[in-house]
């Protein structure tokens, strides 16, 4: 699936926004694996087996293993909260920034000052559900003016497939919770 083929959504995720200090590049894919965190690599694996198990915690709750699967659900709660804790302690209050649309190829955000058209940035996002934290690198490919802030659009250009995947499931969540409001709504 080529990167434009991705939808974005409007969603609030907290994003560390660093750009590349003069000298600095883009690693390659080989040292870019290399470079990733331990917090960002542990919590991809977790995403990984979260979602590789998911159907078989759900079939037992229509089989006779409702109480099993109540207690394996309460312990992926309890290592989540922990992951969470530990990724937390990633988020640097001074590089933060807040999305506007996300998806798994690009994400917008707002900036009290300009970006350049081209320029690399280091990324990490922090997401709620599925509980995770993805570490890349984006380029800006646009940055417009709008009310004496900037609206900048950067593109992934170095990112693990397994992040993408979770990009792609946080992305079906938000879609799936607005879908549901808008039935309340309409219910109303």
């Amino acid at each position: 699936m080529s990167q434009e083929q991705y939808f974005s959504v409007h969603a609030h995720l907290k994003i560390n926004v660093e750009e590349l200090g003069d000298g600095e590049q883009v690693p390659s894919e080989v040292e870019f694996g290399r470079e990733i965190p331990v917090a960002f690599r542990i919590a991809s694996q977790c995403g990984d087996i979260d979602s590789s198990v998911e159907k078989e915690i759900h079939a037992l709750r229509h089989d006779d293993g409702h109480a099993l699967s109540k207690y394996l659900i309460a312990q992926n709660e309890k290592i989540n909260l922990l992951l969470g804790f530990m990724l937390a302690q990633q988020d640097n209050p001074k590089l933060r920034y807040q999305t506007e649309t996300f998806g798994a190829s690009s994400l917008t955000f707002i900036a009290k000052k300009a970006f350049q058209k081209g320029q690399h940035i280091r990324l990490k996002l922090f997401l709620e559900n599925p509980p995770s934290a993805i570490y890349c690198y984006g380029s800006v490919y646009g940055c417009k003016e709008k009310n004496g802030k900037y609206a900048v659009g950067m593109k992934y250009i170095r990112l693990q497939e397994e992040d993408r995947d979770v990009l792609i499931r946080a992305a079906l969540h938000q879609q799936q919770k607005l879908l549901r409001q808008r039935a309340l709504e309409r219910d109303n």
